[in-house]
């Protein structure tokens, strides 16, 4: 199926007089006619439902949809994005182990990396995401278990090189983990270019209504774990009556670990009625990432005219340094989000902002609804200035996300 049906069709198919729409599931426990039955599924969780912090038949209708949809074999909900990027790195790293991500990413993503994780013995080593190819295989030690990067980075949106990044992986026999939450499925498919794993904060596009807080992990299951240095995966895990993950599952090794481990243990597991809200978004996401690349290229060039911009940052722009990349990896649309630098620095951008009427000022991104945000005091505040300049965040820069509004309507109140 093409990805509009997906989006509709997949993750629940109905029985005779069962309902058309995906049912809320809002139970947190389940029942079983035998003790022997309950007894059986502490051995082997995935025999049938425990418990709604493991998984929940609502959530795991929208888990199939999104697998389907990013071309991978199976995926995990979580309670937020933070949760879906932590619990896929813990999946693989250990104290002691390091990992690769590029700085261009997610400010709240570079926080957990550079200061949550290494306080748990895990080491992020930061390469920019135009490094070469040289510059990357510099960046491997004998320790590390993964590189992991933005498909288009929040908020200096650079372009990641999928291919180059995933190659440059696989010759060092570790997965590559790509943050897909600005283009979404609908505008590309990391795992068709090489990723191993992707993940997503469901809150945004997936969403596209602000209704929900969310994350999901999808695993391709293509990934030969036995490769690499993988104990987790690899050797008996006591907390399972010693199962091996990649012996007993397979192509489910990793997410499976993930489920019955992970979540386990943490119990950030998506809530059913997060995820019915979330499966309306997804019936549309097709249609919405088309329409917020066209506002949104719209928007960039007029904004390219006016006196009070600085700089335009927008990948679907000719000229844009990541244009070439974003031909290759989004061929259907750039996705919604512009950086625009606005003269006189932080002043100004603030300035700048006040005076918008239409567009919200507000904590988020990706939402049917324009809005903007100034990240150097918001989602990167607890950056330094060399951190700021490493993420490609500039003073005077502003996030502005655009959403499904009339473009006329969009640009009359940029030209306020």
């Amino acid at each position: 199926m093409n990805i509009e049906t997906k989006c509709l069709h997949s993750g629940y198919s109905p029985k005779n007089t069962e309902p058309r729409v995906v049912p809320i599931y809002q139970s947190t426990t389940y029942v079983y006619d035998s003790a022997e039955d309950i007894a059986a599924v502490f051995d082997d969780p995935t025999k049938s439902l425990i418990y709604s912090r493991f998984a929940n038949p609502t959530v795991m209708a929208v888990e199939a949809k999104i697998a389907d949809l990013e071309c991978g074999t199976a995926a995990m909900c979580t309670s937020s994005g933070q949760a879906a990027s932590l619990l896929s790195v813990l999946n693989i790293c250990s104290a002691g182990d390091s990992f690769i991500s590029t700085s261009q990413i997610y400010g709240g993503t570079y926080n957990l990396f550079s200061y949550t994780l290494p306080r748990m013995g895990i080491e992020c080593i930061f390469v920019d995401a135009n490094a070469s190819e040289e510059e990357l295989h510099k960046a491997f030690k004998p320790n590390t278990k993964l590189v992991f990067g933005e498909t288009l980075a929040n908020a200096s949106l650079a372009v990641m090189d999928i291919e180059k990044f995933a190659k440059a992986a696989h010759e060092h026999n570790v997965p590559l983990i790509v943050d897909n939450t600005f283009p979404t499925p609908a505008l590309c498919r990391p795992i068709e270019h090489g990723a191993d794993i992707v993940v997503h904060s469901t809150s945004k596009y997936m969403d596209g209504h602000a209704v929900q807080v969310g994350g999901v992990i999808v695993d391709s299951g293509e990934f030969n774990w036995n490769k690499g240095d993988f104990p987790g995966l690899t050797q008996p895990d006591g907390s399972y009556h010693g199962i091996v993950y990649t012996e007993t599952y397979g192509k489910l090794a990793y997410i499976l670990k993930a489920r019955m481990q992970l979540m386990r243990d943490f119990g950030v597991y998506s809530a059913a009625h997060s995820a019915f809200m979330l499966n309306l978004g997804l019936e549309t996401l097709a249609l919405r990432m088309e329409r917020h690349s066209q506002n949104a290229l719209a928007l960039a060039k007029y904004l390219q005219t006016s006196d009070r911009i600085e700089k335009v940052v927008y990948p679907g722009l000719e000229g844009d340094k990541y244009y070439d990349l974003a031909k290759k990896y989004l061929p259907g649309g750039a996705s919604g989000v512009i950086a625009a630098t606005v003269k006189g620095g932080r002043d100004g951008a603030m300035e700048f902002m006040n005076g918008l009427k239409l567009t919200s000022k507000e904590v988020h991104v990706a939402d049917i609804r324009t809005c903007i945000l100034h990240p150097a005091s918001t989602t990167h505040r607890q950056l330094s200035d060399e951190g700021l300049k490493a993420g490609g965040i500039e003073p005077g820069m502003v996030r502005i996300s655009v959403g499904l509004e009339s473009i006329e309507d969009l640009i009359e109140d940029f030209n306020g």
